[in-house]
């Protein structure tokens, strides 16, 4: 699979930086989980919790493939504070997530500093190129790639991942589905709609297996995109 070398958007990219380094500064945890304003951190990191509960624990037969999960590398794109992330370190062995905003990625790193096995890093908002080519066997996305509103961008994001995954390893993530909603691909909140073809061809492009998806039309539009096990 062919990595695109330059994403033809930088001041998309810098403007994505931006706005979520002043979104993390002014509150973060919300911008993150907007269910409310102020949380504490229990709330915070329970919420995280269950969303790792919805999105993988009932999962996990696709997610390990017969794997013990303490043996397991995992892969996180759009980390923020680290909400998910704790969740993802008490169940895998070692977890690497990235983020675009670097404040972000300072807070993250400040909570999640008594974990061993998590790693974080500010990335470019297009790949997972500051990622060590470790090897995982699993990667993750919840929420992120619905405030992008280039399909060139997560296209990149899809074929990177890729790269980073061992073969026969899953990529589960959501896509913003609702098609009717009106979005500024100039902005970067509510991101670029998919339909099924389209994410079905990214697939391809990118060397995975749109083995199954879930929520059509919904703005949480969930892939499971399976590395090809020859790949």
């Amino acid at each position: 699979m062919k990595i695109p070398q330059r994403i033809r958007q930088p001041r998309l990219l810098a403007k994505m930086r931006e706005d979520w380094d002043k979104r993390a500064l002014e509150n973060s945890r919300h911008y993150i989980a907007n269910g409310q304003q102020t949380w504490t951190d229990e709330e915070f990191f329970r919420s995280g919790e269950d969303t790792l509960e919805w999105d993988v624990l009932s999962d996990m037969d696709n997610i390990c493939r017969g794997m013990d999960p303490k043996q397991m590398k995992v892969l996180e794109i759009g980390c923020g504070a680290g909400r998910v992330t704790r969740a993802l370190a008490k169940r895998f062995g070692e977890v690497h997530g990235v983020d675009v905003s670097g404040e972000m990625v300072r807070q993250g790193r400040e909570a999640l500093k008594d974990l061993q096995n998590v790693h974080l890093y500010q990335n470019s908002g297009a790949d997972v190129r500051v990622v060590p080519a470790l090897g995982f066997d699993f990667a993750y996305s919840t929420a992120v790639f619905h405030h992008i509103g280039s399909r060139e961008i997560i296209e990149s994001y899809v074929a990177d991942v890729h790269r980073l995954l061992k073969p026969g390893a899953l990529f589960k993530f959501d896509l913003q589905g609702c098609l009717e909603m009106g979005y500024d691909p100039r902005e970067t909140w509510l991101g670029a709609p998919f339909n099924e073809r389209q994410a079905v061809e990214m697939a391809v492009r990118c060397g995975f297996d749109p083995r199954y998806r879930h929520g059509e039309g919904q703005e949480r539009f969930w892939w499971w995109f399976f590395k090809w096990p020859g790949a």
